[in-house]
């Protein structure tokens, strides 16, 4: 991508498909985030809640290690949360690594909490690979497990989906199939795994729509917060890196500014050219930073509310 192609992005930006009002009926947004792991990142994490908070999503989901790992962090994260924020949570949810009993267990805390949204994963096998004895071998056995309580209807599930196929897949028809599984089990609706190349977004959401899904598919937006963590990221999870993308971070390691403008560009072309097809629900992977996914909101045309009307008090 040249300098040129970017002046053209940000002319088309001017001329954007969708309305300025009414905003709120048009896009719906939801945000990722992880869960805290000390004093100062606490701080930020509140911060970033607060700010995201003010344009109304739908729910904030917090992270949830494979096995557990980060169960403690979780939950306090999810209280940080509701003490902070009027936004309804979403707690992940892993199964491979944990007995079937110890994940009701989790639901039954995530339950007592008042928490009633999950997202549903099979999650990472552990490092001596061997799966916990009596686990739920896949996500959609968890969403089904979810389903069976005599609680499960009470519950909004989401699942993940990979545009650009799940890297453990056998080929892309059968991660598609397990995609299926998992919705016909009870889901509400799929996440995606972020993606740069949009085409790759919409072919995928083109075959699952002839394959007969028909829940939401929402796509994964990941801003660039950091090129060589996103790299990385990327190199784990199969998500392509385009060729031109690398050369535009390139040196901007001691000029921030430069990096925030080219990654708010990337993000928002994103947005602009799947809201021209038609997509009008995205999730933002946060990386518990606020001000690229607020700028992406403005961009879809969401305005913030005043924070007062977003917020409960902090707990002290």
């Amino acid at each position: 991508m040249t300098v040129d192609d970017y002046r053209a992005a940000a002319e088309r930006l001017l001329r954007r498909p969708w309305p300025v009002q009414p905003i709120r009926s048009q896009f719906s947004v939801s945000f990722e985030f992880f869960p805290p792991t000390t004093e100062d990142s606490t701080g930020r994490f509140t911060s970033t809640i607060t700010t995201l908070a003010a344009f109304s999503p739908a729910f904030m989901s917090v992270t949830y290690g494979a096995g557990g790992s980060t169960r403690e962090r979780t939950h306090a994260a999810i209280a940080r949360v509701q003490e902070t924020t009027a936004v309804p949570v979403a707690g992940h949810l892993t199964c491979v690594g944990a007995s079937n009993d110890q994940t009701q267990q989790t639901i039954d805390r995530y339950a007592a909490a008042d928490v009633t949204r999950i997202v549903a994963l099979r999650g990472d096998e552990p490092q001596d690979g061997t799966m916990a004895a009596g686990a739920y071998p896949d996500a959609g056995a968890l969403v089904a497990a979810i389903r069976a309580r005599p609680d499960g209807d009470r519950y909004d599930i989401s699942v993940a989906a990979y545009p650009e196929t799940h890297p453990r897949a056998a080929s892309p028809q059968a991660d598609l199939d397990n995609l299926k599984r998992k919705l016909d089990a009870g889901a509400d609706r799929a996440l995606t795994q972020f993606f740069f190349d949009t085409d790759a977004f919409l072919r995928f959401l083109d075959r699952a729509r002839g394959a007969g899904i028909t829940a939401p598919i929402v796509p994964g937006i990941m801003p660039v917060v950091d090129f060589g963590q996103i790299a990385r990221f990327a190199r784990r999870c199969g998500t392509r890196i385009p060729e031109w993308m690398p050369g535009l971070f390139e040196g901007l390691d001691d000029a921030p500014d430069v990096h925030r403008m080219i990654s708010a560009t990337i993000t928002a072309e994103q947005c602009r050219v799947l809201a021209e097809h038609g997509i009008t629900e995205f999730h933002f992977y946060t990386m518990n930073r606020a001000e690229l996914t607020a700028a992406a909101c403005r961009i879809l045309g969401m305005i913030p509310e005043p924070i007062s009307a977003t917020t409960r008090r902090v707990a002290s």
